[in-house]
């Protein structure tokens, strides 16, 4: 897993990511918010681990920065934090921390956050393949949008990327629905006929 590991103290952090890499985790280190939110920016993170006081950028406003993103998967968000209190924890439950740890750090309690923040990224990853599966009637063939609306296919897919569809008969449509009712109309034609004629 990739953890981006975001604290200010160089001390902390080797230990920190020491510990990370023995449990065979690839850790990309910043010293900063500031440094955090350009290397997340350009680099697959699923979990970031990050003290709460820190120069230029602290990690409450990486965190909201992360959660405004809505183009990205979800990441797991654990804080760092000598900051005790339940109006701290309030503040930073609002912002979008998943987890709290405090200082000073036991790497047992990370290893164990860890666990659970890949665990929740793995219910993330099935509920966003759910979530692009297009609901669509057995019978009738319309899909449902997200607005629990059902619309024809091509008016869907019109609507979501623009294409326009040309309609036509595939060959074994031909075989088993189109050439049947010509067959039929042709035998009520000629049985109309035949009842004119007599």
């Amino acid at each position: 897993m990739n953890i981006l590991l975001v604290e200010d103290s160089v001390i902390s952090r080797r230990v920190l990511e020491q510990n990370l890499a023995k449990k065979g985790h690839t850790v990309v280190q910043a010293n900063d918010g500031a440094e955090a939110w350009e290397i997340f920016q350009r680099e697959p993170i699923r979990i970031v681990v990050s003290d709460w006081m820190m120069p230029r950028m602290d990690g409450l406003e990486l965190c909201r920065r992360i959660r405004a993103r809505s183009d990205a998967n979800y990441t797991y968000f654990v804080m760092l934090t000598a900051r005790l209190g339940e109006e701290n924890y309030n503040e930073a439950m609002d912002a979008g921390v998943d987890d709290f740890l405090a200082k000073p750090l036991r790497a047992r309690e990370l290893e164990i956050r860890l666990r659970v923040g890949e665990r929740i990224l793995g219910y993330a990853t099935q509920l966003h393949q759910l979530k692009s599966l297009l609901p669509i009637c057995m019978y009738c063939k319309k899909i449902r949008d997200d607005h629990d609306y059902w619309q024809r296919v091509e008016v869907y897919i019109h609507d979501h990327t623009g294409t326009d569809f040309s309609h036509s008969i595939c060959p074994d449509c031909f075989e088993t629905v189109t050439k049947p009712e010509i067959e039929e109309a042709l035998r009520t034609e000629a049985a109309a006929q035949a009842e004119a004629k007599s």
